[in-house]
């Protein structure tokens, strides 16, 4: 037994309610006895996701095959939880708040993109909005919430709970130092093997935009755009941007 456990009786826990409360807020618990057996036990509250993973991690499946969860548990606790979050190669993906900067970077794109859009039959997109990516021959998909996507199958695609289902044709991640190496690696091969046509990288430190376009499961091109450049997109004709207002502060 912990030395941060309390074993009292019931009377005593009735009588003394507030300071056994004020013991199990500072991380500690108390198990309450009644006719000398063992009846509940008192511990700090957490969240469904932290009691998720108290219990998995105890589990010798959770490392099983490399995989953390699998999507019908990451689909359980994503309901239960009020936490950003994404699914990738059978992670579980925690994200944080963006910087000022990037909101920044994320407006001036949506603008551009929803005036090119105007009249057209696709949609463009902005973080936080699920999407789930199913990889050429595999049957579980990744979920993620690119930072913007344009999706060109919004009428077919929306499930019976009003999901999106389908596969948007341009994706666009911005850079931050805590999912640099997701995005440029995981997040990369999941948009190329689930049939993306087109996917920016936005770099805000190097103020550069690394285009990728994809055809039948390969990089079909690739280019870097920097300030004074025109970004011209792979996929959608007559779609180009000045670098520079993409970084417009």
């Amino acid at each position: 037994m912990k030395d941060t456990t309390k074993v009292v009786t019931a009377t005593d826990f009735k009588t003394n309610l507030g300071k056994y409360l004020d013991y199990v807020v500072d991380n500690n618990e108390v198990i309450i006895t009644k006719n000398s057996n063992k009846a509940v036990r008192l511990t700090p509250y957490i969240t469904e996701i932290e009691r998720y993973f108290m219990v998995k991690e105890n589990a010798l499946d959770y490392q099983y095959g490399g995989k953390k969860v699998s999507y019908e548990e990451f689909m359980e606790i994503y309901s239960k939880s009020n936490l950003r979050m994404e699914y990738i190669n059978g992670e579980i993906i925690i994200l944080s708040s963006p910087d000022p900067f990037h909101q920044s970077i994320s407006g001036n794109l949506h603008i551009k993109l929803r005036e090119y859009l105007k009249g057209k039959k696709c949609k463009v997109f902005y973080a936080p909005f699920d999407v789930h990516f199913y990889k050429k021959d595999i049957r579980t998909p990744d979920v993620m919430q690119p930072d913007l996507f344009i999706a060109c199958d919004l009428e077919e695609k929306i499930n019976e709970r009003g999901r999106y289902m389908g596969t948007p044709s341009l994706c666009i991640e911005i850079l931050s130092k805590s999912t640099r190496s997701k995005d440029m690696v995981d997040k990369l091969n999941t948009f190329l093997m689930s049939g993306v046509r087109e996917f920016w990288l936005i770099d805000p430190d190097k103020r550069t935009v690394m285009l990728y376009g994809f055809n039948e499961y390969t990089v079909d091109e690739n280019a870097t755009y920097r300030l004074g450049d025109t970004l011209v997109s792979y996929f959608f004709e007559g779609l180009s941007i000045d670098v520079s207002e993409i970084f417009e502060p």
